[in-house]
């Protein structure tokens, strides 16, 4: 007996519920015409993308949402469908999955495992689900599953004990480095000790600062891969089940690890810009290595006839910074200006002259600079609608390498989440697919120019020092002593340490940015700004 299921790999707008319902009827009416499916398994949340946040505590919202549900069951008539949606009982919500066809809903699931862990807040929504839930159509039986549900040992069995021939899961799966492979290991074993087939159905696209990665797979009984998606893009592919066993189709070949964090950087780009309807972008250029990569980034994600970068050269900025900024632009094919900020700062330095008379020049007359330019960008965004690109990457945000209202000023932070040591990874990465940036941009010492033969060794470890500390005490919770007893210098890992503890101030006042690591600043690493604990 044959069963065509149809993997709706596809990207939606958190809150829309009338656009994502018009997107899921022309997939649905794609895979009837074009494949050929029976049914089409759609992500997590369907109707009302994920994560919905604390629209999810809005009476209005959630009585949409289910009324989308019914909407889709008079709409969509010839082919199954299995939809995520916030259910409510009139007291409880539930993140829960329909399987509608020809107008009337055969099945209803309630997610089981709600995590609450990193970016995930499901318990402060939802109402966990008590039971399995099994299926039956085309004479099969078919068990659903949502998310977390997969990963939590248990719930694969009882739905194989409740009858299930084959499992269809719905996901929201947010992409870190690595997240796909330990992805595939859990619920391939997960599949292999149950004997059951299951379809891996995950969302695409970006979401604030979740990325969505997609490889939907499926998994035969025995625990091997039938079928992949490709990453970062939307696709509806149909897999074919013959009685449990599918049929092998094309698995799309995962990236590398930089060019899958390159890649996912592009896409939270593209769709932060394009769901909030901003015009294009813009960036500050420097002739650095961070601002390099964004433009690229930017560029790959928006086409170059959408992105600006301005030049803000002062004293301090060397020849080769401004050649090396002309060249990147020139190469990507921007438009770009070429500002001085020596007016503004020789006008604010004189406003200021009387209240700062008797005192020693120091970081605040570097920061005025800073603050110049983040002026200048923000008129030309304000002016232009273009979502301004801030450029810091995650060492300066853990140490405070950044100037409030400066460098940091802007509407989205692209290399929030980015190691010091992984944007030179991505920048010869980016290389490799053609030569957008300068040599000696990568080469030389990075500087933020405030100041006469600055370089940030003047102010921080050296990054290959620096970046391997700050994972430490950052994304793993060491503690100094416990980073200390692996070999690093006590007085590096006190200076950052120190660092990182006395700037949470700072990064909440940052744009929010890309996560690509296990423990992003932001959604999963939430410090109190005031507090007498210190990690030394």
């Amino acid at each position: 007996m044959s069963l065509k299921i149809a993997l709706a790999q596809i990207n939606f707008v958190v809150g829309n519920i009338a656009a994502n319902l018009d997107h899921i009827v022309a997939t649905a009416a794609y895979a009837k015409t074009e494949l050929h499916a029976d049914l089409v398994v759609f992500p997590e949340l369907t109707i009302t993308g994920y994560p919905a946040e604390d629209l999810l505590l809005r009476p209005d919202f959630i009585a949409d949402a289910n009324n989308a549900l019914y909407q889709l069951a008079d709409r969509i008539s010839d082919i199954a469908i299995v939809v995520g949606y916030p259910e409510t009982d009139g007291e409880r919500l539930y993140n829960s999955a329909a399987v509608l066809h020809q107008g009337v809903i055969l099945a209803n699931y309630r997610k089981q495992a709600l995590p609450n862990y990193g970016v995930f807040d499901e318990q402060r929504y939802f109402t966990a689900g008590q039971q399995p839930c099994v299926f039956e159509f085309n004479g099969q039986f078919i068990g659903l599953t949502i998310c977390e549900d997969v990963w939590t040992g248990g719930i694969i069995a009882a739905t194989q004990q409740a009858g299930a021939e084959l499992v269809l899961t719905l996901n929201a799966s947010p992409f870190n480095a690595g997240k796909i492979q330990q992805r595939e290991a859990v619920i391939c074993a997960q599949a292999k000790a149950a004997n059951l087939p299951l379809v891996y159905v995950n969302q695409v696209g970006g979401q604030d600062e979740l990325i969505f990665d997609g490889a939907s797979f499926v998994v035969a009984a025995d625990g091997s891969i039938a079928f992949r998606a490709a990453e970062f893009v939307e696709q509806t592919s149909v897999v074919e089940f013959i009685g449990k066993q599918p049929q092998l189709a094309n698995c799309a070949p995962l990236y590398p690890a930089v060019a899958s964090e390159y890649h996912a950087l592009v896409l939270g780009i593209k769709d932060y810009v394009r769901k909030n309807g901003f015009k294009g972008a813009l960036l500050g250029l420097s002739g650095g290595i961070d601002s390099a990569l964004v433009l690229a980034l930017a560029v790959d994600a928006l086409g170059a006839g959408q992105v600006e970068a301005v030049l803000m050269p002062s004293r301090y900025t060397q020849d080769m910074s401004n050649e090396d900024a002309v060249l990147e632009a020139v190469a990507l094919g921007v438009k770009y200006h070429s500002i001085a900020i020596e007016p503004a700062v020789h006008a604010f330095t004189q406003m200021l002259s009387e209240v700062f008379a008797g005192t020693a020049k120091d970081t605040t007359e570097e920061n005025i600079q800073a603050r110049c330019r983040g002026v200048i960008l923000m008129a030309m965004s304000n002016k232009q609608g273009k979502l301004l690109l801030t450029t810091g990457n995650k060492s300066e945000m853990s140490v405070g390498y950044a100037t409030l209202y400066g460098d940091m000023a802007g509407g989205f932070a692209p290399l929030k989440d980015v190691p010091k040591l992984l944007v030179y990874q991505l920048a010869h990465y980016r290389n490799s697919l053609s030569a957008v940036i300068p040599e000696r941009v990568i080469t030389r010492p990075p500087s933020a120019e405030l100041a006469p033969d600055q370089i940030d060794a003047d102010s921080l470890p050296p990054y290959d020092v620096l970046d391997p500390i700050l994972e430490r005490y950052v994304e793993q919770d060491m503690s100094a002593a416990d980073i200390i007893a692996e070999g690093y210098r006590p007085e590096d890992v006190a200076r950052a340490v120190k660092l990182v503890d006395r700037n949470e101030y700072k990064r909440r006042q940052s744009p929010p940015g890309i996560k690509i690591s296990t423990r992003a600043f932001g959604r999963d690493r939430r410090y109190p700004i005031t507090s007498g604990y210190r990690g030394l």
